[in-house]
C-alpha cells in the first residue's frame, strides 16, 4: 500500500515561461536545486537529476512521462538502481500564471510509505522555497535549506 500523495503549492512572482525554464534547464536548476535536471523533455525521453560537481553521476533518474508546456510536465522519480515493487514515484508539476503570478502546484505520489512521504515532504519545501527565492531575487537561499538539521 503506497502512501499518501504529498501535494504543495507556492505562488511565484515570475511568468509560466520562467518557471518553466528554471524547472526544466540544467543550469539553472543547478544554481537552486543542488542537482542539475538534464533532459530533452519530450515525452518518453530519459531524464536525469544529476550532481553538480561534473561527474555525471545521476542521483535520481525517471521517464518523462507527459509534457504541454509551459503548464504540464509529469516525470517518474526514482533511484538509479532501485526497482520498487509498484514502480517508481511520480512527480506532477502543474504551472498556472495569473496576471503578476504563478502558481506551481507539485504532487508526488506512488510513495512507498509514510517516510518516504515524509522525505519527500521535507525535500519539497526545501527544494521549493529555494525555487521562489532564486526566481524573485535571482539568487537562491544564502544556504542550502535541505541542510538544515
Amino acid at each position: 500500500m503506497t502512501a499518501t500523495p504529498y501535494r504543495a503549492i507556492v505562488y511565484v512572482h515570475a511568468t509560466p515561461e520562467h518557471v518553466w525554464h528554471a524547472l526544466t534547464n540544467a543550469d539553472e536548476s543547478g544554481v537552486y536545486w543542488g542537482h542539475r535536471n538534464v533532459s530533452t523533455w519530450l515525452p518518453g525521453a530519459r531524464w536525469e537529476h544529476q550532481r553538480k560537481d561534473d561527474s555525471g553521476t545521476a542521483d535520481v533518474v525517471g521517464t518523462v512521462e507527459a509534457v504541454d508546456r509551459p503548464h504540464l510536465l509529469v516525470t517518474t522519480w526514482a533511484g538509479p538502481d532501485e526497482q520498487r515493487p509498484g514502480g517508481p514515484s511520480r512527480v506532477t508539476f502543474r504551472i498556472q500564471g495569473h496576471q503578476d503570478l504563478t502558481r506551481l502546484t507539485v504532487t508526488h505520489e506512488n510513495l512507498a510509505d509514510e517516510a518516504e512521504r515524509d522525505d519527500a515532504e521535507d525535500g519539497w519545501s526545501a527544494v521549493l522555497s529555494n525555487l521562489k527565492t532564486y526566481l524573485e531575487t535571482g539568487r537562491p537561499l544564502p544556504q542550502e535549506p535541505w541542510s538544515m538539521p
